[in-house]
């Protein structure tokens, strides 16, 4: 497990300053996966992306 400080997206986003994620007080915090959901939901459109370009056939 990471001791790292973890960092809102949300709230950081756009500032020079990182904010520290508040966790379970925060509603974009899913406490199954232990992770803010907008990181999920990232993860997830990079997977969408790479799938996308794998299936991509190559034009002739």
């Amino acid at each position: 497990m990471s001791n790292k400080i973890p960092i809102c997206p949300l709230m950081s986003s756009g500032s020079a300053i990182n904010i520290v994620c508040v966790q379970e007080n925060c509603a974009w915090y899913m406490k199954n996966y232990k992770t803010c959901s907008v990181y999920l939901l990232a993860h997830n459109a990079v997977l969408d992306i790479k799938e996308k370009q794998d299936r991509k056939v190559p034009q002739a």
